[in-house]
């Protein structure tokens, strides 16, 4: 047994699989891990709008040296305090086939270079959905009275309301309502990706929602990719004293009690079986804690396995060298050298996986 398989086994991470899970039985067991997410870490969203409508703000045909459309749109919707409405920005190249798109969610409103190479997306064929994760509510301890938090009544929290990535992931739900009644988008073509907390948000999102045809999660750590038990640099102390809205209040019970968690963060990465799940790690970036969100995936593999599905095809026994990719199953990794950052690299890791999976190349 190699040293990183020893280090597996003291963390004591429980199956993702019970004893006994079949493939027939896995969709009643992956809506009860969902329910358990929703009360324990998360919190519950509430339902979407009977209807998302959308105005174009502005309209651009001539983009990206004349190579695709930029329209701005405000999305907007009924809740129970009146109507909510956010911007999103969307980017498609001129084809005459049916797009892929991502949905992106930014820290910025329309990123055109730090964390978005926009004109990349564009030159590979891809359609572009952004939006702001502040545009939904803020990223900050507003005592959740802006935003979409302040459309939902919170006067009966029991522990299991929405936090802001719920809120957040929910938002990138409804930029995937109104691509559904795009005509130039491949609807069966639509990821969603983010980095750090918005790469928790991306990976909520797609384990809430089916729809999402894969995801691609950047650097996202504690609370996110990463394995809780065992983790090193950021913890669920950690976390939860900055960024407690983040969360749902029951989360917080978990603060020095990792190993009484009712669940772990592969049976989130295993619930996006069996599409495509990306995920890129930086080899400096310990506070994510690259070996714990690897270790994540080598367990949702089993997932992936039952599903006969090749998950993660790569060694099972040790942790990759910085520079490797792995992108032959339907679970991509990638281990670059630098920081925490969305790097081009990232990027382009992403862009190539997801094309070959739409080629079905693997």
């Amino acid at each position: 047994m190699t040293d990183f398989q020893l280090d597996i086994k003291r963390r004591n991470i429980p199956q993702v699989l019970p004893e006994g899970m079949t493939a027939e039985k896995w969709p009643s067991h992956r809506r009860k891990l969902l329910e358990l997410f929703c009360k324990e870490e998360y919190g519950f969203s509430p339902p979407p709008p009977k209807e998302v409508r959308a105005k174009t703000l502005s309209d651009d045909p001539v983009a990206w040296a004349g190579k695709a459309y930029h329209r701005q749109v405000c999305l907007s919707f009924d809740t129970p305090m009146g109507e909510f409405a956010f911007p999103v920005d969307i980017v498609l190249p001129k084809s005459g086939k049916n797009l892929p798109v991502i949905v992106y969610i930014s820290f910025t409103p329309y990123p055109c270079g730090k964390y978005g190479p926009i004109e990349e997306l564009v030159d590979q064929g891809y359609g572009l959905a952004i939006f702001d994760n502040n545009a939904i509510t803020l990223d900050g301890d507003d005592n959740f009275t802006g935003g979409i938090a302040a459309m939902y009544d919170r006067s009966a929290d029991d522990g299991s309301l929405w936090g802001k990535i719920s809120m957040w992931a929910w938002g990138a739900s409804r930029v995937m309502d109104y691509l559904q009644t795009l005509r130039e988008v491949d609807k069966n073509r639509i990821y969603v990706i983010g980095h750090s907390r918005l790469g928790k948000t991306a990976l909520w999102c797609a384990a809430q929602d089916l729809r999402f045809a894969g995801a691609g999660i950047n650097n996202s750590g504690c609370s996110g990719m990463a394995i809780t038990r065992g983790k090193m640099g950021e913890k669920v102390a950690d976390i939860v004293s900055v960024f407690p809205y983040w969360f749902c209040k029951n989360y917080h019970k978990y603060v020095n009690r990792e190993d009484d968690l009712p669940f772990e963060q592969s049976m989130l990465a295993a619930m996006i079986a069996p599409r495509p799940l990306a995920v890129s790690n930086a080899e400096e970036d310990i506070w994510a804690d690259p070996v714990s969100e690897y270790i994540s995936l080598i367990e949702a593999h089993t997932v992936y396995r039952l599903l006969s599905t090749p998950g993660l095809v790569a060694s099972l026994d040790r942790f990759p060298d910085t520079g490797t990719s792995f992108n032959k199953g339907r679970i991509a990794y990638n281990l670059r050298s630098g920081t925490h950052f969305m790097s081009r690299h990232d990027w382009l890791f992403y862009l190539d996986y997801f094309k070959t999976q739409m080629e079905g190349t693997t």
